[in-house]
This record gives C-alpha cells, sequence and structure tokens, in this order.
C-alpha cells in the first residue's frame, strides 16, 4: 500500500532488533513505558498543532454506533497524546516523569522516497511538575546518544543549540514581529542555497546590519566554549538571550559529566520548526551520511499541556523516527536482511499418525524456551525439509520407528551433524 512500509520477514526481524535495542537503552536510562491510543479526540491532537497539520490527520469516519462520540482521528505524534496522558493521570505518576514510547503514528502526507503515512517513533520525554532542571535536557541527549550507538552508523554528532538565543537577538534588534518569518528561515538555511537565505531576510526590510547580525549569528557552530565566546561578544544584555547562553552552557557542561563519549557540537542554524519548543533543541547527523538529514531531533517545551490544565507541566524530549530511518539505511547498504534463523526446531511428523507425538514433543521444547514449527502440510518429506532449512536452525523427523523406539534424530541445519535425543 502506498506510503506504508512492508518488509519480509527477515528484513523485519532486522528492523525489530533495532526497535529492541532502542527500547533497551531507554529502559536502562531509568525510562518507563507507556502507550497512548493510537486513536485521540481531534480537539486533544490540534490542541497545539500547527501549519497544515488538520490537513494531514487520518480522521476517524463516525458509523451510526459512534455518532455521540466526539471527532476522532489518528495520532501523528506522541508528544500531544502524552500531555493528554499527563495531565489524566497526573496524581498516580512520579515526579519528574520519565516516560518513552515505541508505536505507529500517521500522518496523511503526500507518499515519496522515505516519508511514510504510518511509521514508527521512538520517544524518551521528562515532564516536570512546575519546574524542570535544565540537566534533564542533557539526559534526554545522552540517552537518545546510546540508542543511537545500537544503529548501524559510524559515527553521529549531535547538534545543539537553544531557541530564546534567537528570541533574545530579535528582542535585542527589535525584530519581534518578524520572529516566525526568521525562525522559518533559519529552520530552512540548510535546504537552501545562502544567497536565497540573504534574500528572504532582505524581502523582511529589516535593515542591511541586522541581516548582517543574523547572518552572522546563523554561522556559529563548533566547539560549545567557542561559540558561546561568540555569542557573548555580540553584547546583547537582554534576559531572554542570556538565559539561552546560560542553558546551553550548562547542557554541554552537563553533558559532557554524564556521556564523555557523546560528540555534540553548538550548531546555531538549529531552532526545529514546531513552536511548541522554547529553549533547548538538537538535531543529530551522521557526517559520513549527511544526505540521510536528522537521524533523531528534539527540544524542551515549557508548558505543553496547557490546553488541558491551569497546572505548569515543563518537559524535554526526543524521537527517534525509526521507519524513515530504516529505509534510507537499507537503501545505504548499512543494514542487511537477518541471516539467524527465527525458528529454532522444525519438527515433520511423518503422517498425520505421528501428530499427536510430535505435539507432546514440541510442548515439551516450549516450555523450555525453545520456538518450535510444526509442519502439517501434505507435500513429500524432501519438501518438507527444504522448508525446515529456510525457517529453522535444527529440524526432527519422526516417524512409526521414532515413535516406538522413544528417540529421534535431531539435526544441525547448517553443520549437518545430528544428536540421538529422547522423545
Amino acid at each position: 500500500m502506498s506510503g506504508m512500509q512492508e518488509l519480509l520477514p527477515t528484513m523485519q526481524a532486522e528492523f525489530n532488533r533495532l526497535k529492541t535495542g532502542i527500547g533497551e537503552a531507554f529502559q536502562k536510562h531509568g525510562f518507563l513505558q507507556i502507550e497512548t491510543p493510537t486513536i485521540e479526540r481531534n480537539e486533544i491532537l490540534l490542541a497545539k498543532a500547527g501549519g497544515d497539520t488538520e490537513k494531514q490527520i487520518y480522521k476517524v469516519v463516525k458509523t451510526a454506533e459512534l455518532a455521540n462520540d466526539a471527532d476522532q482521528a489518528l495520532r501523528f505524534d506522541h508528544t500531544v497524546p502524552l500531555a493528554r496522558y499527563t495531565v489524566e493521570h497526573m496524581n498516580d505518576l512520579c515526579f519528574p516523569f520519565k516516560v518513552t514510547q515505541i508505536g505507529r503514528n500517521f500522518r496523511g502526507e503526500r507518499a515519496q522516497r522515505g516519508r511514510f503515512r504510518e511509521f514508527y517513533q521512538c520517544d524518551v520525554d521528562v515532564v516536570g511538575r512546575n519546574s524542570l532542571p535544565v540537566a534533564y535536557d542533557a539526559e534526554v541527549i545522552a540517552t537518545l546518544a546510546e540508542a543511537i550507538r545500537t544503529l548501524p552508523l559510524p559515527s553521529f554528532v549531535i547538534r545543539i543549540s537553544n531557541r530564546k538565543l534567537l528570541s533574545g537577538m530579535l528582542e535585542e534588534l527589535n525584530l519581534e514581529q518578524h520572529a516566525d518569518e526568521i525562525f522559518g528561515i533559519v529552520d530552512h538555511a540548510e535546504k537552501v542555497p545562502p544567497a536565497k537565505t540573504v534574500a528572504a531576510l532582505e524581502e523582511l526590510n529589516i535593515g542591511s546590519e541586522n541581516v548582517v547580525k543574523i547572518t552572522t549569528f546563523m554561522g556559529l557552530n563548533g566547539d560549545y566554549r567557542e561559540v558561546l565566546r561568540q555569542l557573548r561578544e555580540f553584547g546583547f544584555q537582554n534576559a531572554t538571550f542570556q538565559t539561552g547562553i546560560a542553558e546551553l552552557e550548562e547542557v554541554f557542561m552537563t553533558l559532557e559529566k554524564l556521556d564523555t563519549e557523546v560528540e555534540a557540537r553548538a550548531d546555531m542554524l538549529i531552532v526545529r520548526g514546531l513552536d511548541y519548543y522554547t529553549g533547548t533543541v538538537f538535531e543529530t547527523i551522521a557526517p559520513d551520511y549527511r544526505e540521510i538529514g536528522s537521524i533523531c531531533s528534539g527540544g524542551r517545551y515549557e508548558n505543553l499541556a496547557r490546553h488541558y490544565t491551569d497546572q505548569k507541566l515543563p518537559g524535554v524530549g526526543g524521537s527517534i523516527g525509526l521507519t524513515r530511518l530504516f529505509y534510507i539505511l537499507q537503501n545505504y547498504g548499512l543494514v542487511e536482511a537477518s541471516d539467524l534463523k527465527p525458528i529454532d526446531v522444525c519438527l515433520v511428523p511423518f503422517s498425520e499418525t505421528e501428530y499427536s507425538s510430535v505435539a507432546k514433543l514440541a510442548d515439551r521444547l516450549r516450555a523450555d524456551g525453545k520456538s518450535v514449527d510444526i509442519v502439517l502440510s501434505d507435500k513429500k518429506l524432501g519438501d518438507k525439509m527444504k522448508y525446515a532449512a529456510k525457517t529453522a536452525k535444527y529440524v526432527a523427523v519422526l516417524g512409526e520407528d521414532e515413535i516406538k523406539s522413544g528417540e529421534y534424530k535431531l539435526r544441525d541445519l547448517e553443520s549437518g551433524e545430528e544428536t540421538v535425543q529422547e522423545l
């Protein structure tokens, strides 16, 4: 089906292996797993959505039985349902609430290469009650870094910034009225030639000096200490800009303590397009495969749940878009179909007469933790053996002689070695 990913079993096994590795990394860092419903009320999904989101959601067609229910749609991410979940279960949760969700989301956008209408996202979030230390921004980044290490990538770099820096600059330059346009221009700057970015800024009639200051700001990247020095050289004293500098420095210093191996750099081109981000923002790239784009991304949101409660619930989170990423890794030859046989033992009864005895053996093997397949087809023995060779590590043929003797031969399908086992 167009816009949906379907994999053969051997490739699905590799996808599942990566998904499991990501989930285990999240769990090691103390994140608790939850599942929110695939279907949410439109008012929940669209409360903080912007742009073309309403056009992209899959709405649920109501039957006569659902006529009295609120309008519903399939979720397009995990963050908005998480806000609703946290508010509804607030009195039963322990804060800071460290949570992970790994599941399918849906967006009705035009299907194209590497873009899917149904896709897995692997999210981690930390939600605070009334306040949340900036140190948790660094913990989320460190957690995602460990998860990314489970992927078949030679290296990766986490690019980190803080939206308060650009917001503070625009306040200092009295350009707040152009904030939405300028954030959009910065967010898309890497996708267009530099001259086009400059032209877009000039079209706002903000003055040539301001264009130079903004483009200079956009060009700052590298070691966070050097970037912080250059940011201070702007001389902006307003509170928003200074808070951005302090938070950026704290994130990097904390990250160094939490994960000494992670390669991270400050990069002022990272602003993230979604306007619910309010502070730290980050994206991750693989330097050897820049065309892959962002491997994972996220940031700080001060109060995403304000549409559902008067209580302040600040948070920080990040997400790995696994379906899209897996597709790209396939195209670069970085993932291959698993060569591990999914079945431990394939039992081949010679005829229906042996079904009962074979079933009892299968139950015993399964109780020992083995995955067991019984071939119930009426094909020739040779065809049954070919089937077993494609799916199982071991095979055993059981006929009348094996049942009478109480012994059977278990064959290793890789080495051909046989061992005698008790039935």
